[in-house]
């Protein structure tokens, strides 16, 4: 999404964040087999770390996005009842593809990398499309 957004979106001052319902691997890079698939599409993930989802989340941020059903879950039950219409999931803003849950590329044979950046992508573009809708418009 960050990429994407700094590619395509310029003009829109988002912060793009990334965090995980469950604590594994805290401060970890994400997989190889990740960042080499996003390295192939001009990501470069080298800086990220692995982070839970903090309470502060919920108030830094306008949008939580849910990979899987799963997550959406757990971060409606983390989220205080004023942050719960923040939550949703992020393939919603891809209505075009097959799926509503990004799949968990570890267990996705050779291609479950490339085919999670393909829905990953798509999402993204979709927020993107929809929040440049949202936003107020200057006049000159």
């Amino acid at each position: 999404m960050r990429g994407i957004a700094a590619r395509e979106a310029p003009d829109l001052a988002l912060t793009v964040d990334s965090a995980g319902t469950a604590n594994y691997h805290p401060g970890s890079a994400p997989d190889r087999r990740s960042q080499a698939a996003a390295r192939k599409r001009a990501y470069d993930l080298s800086n990220l770390r692995a982070r839970q989802v903090r309470a502060a989340d919920f108030a830094d941020f306008d949008l939580i996005l849910a990979m899987d059903r799963s997550n959406l879950q757990e971060l409606l039950a983390l989220a205080p009842p004023a942050a719960r219409g923040k939550i949703q999931l992020f393939l919603d803003h891809a209505p075009e593809q097959p799926v509503r849950e990004v799949p968990d590329p570890y267990y996705g044979g050779s291609t479950g990398f490339e085919d999670v950046l393909d829905l990953i992508e798509a999402a993204s573009r979709g927020l993107l499309r929809r929040l440049r809708t949202q936003a107020p418009h200057s006049s000159a």
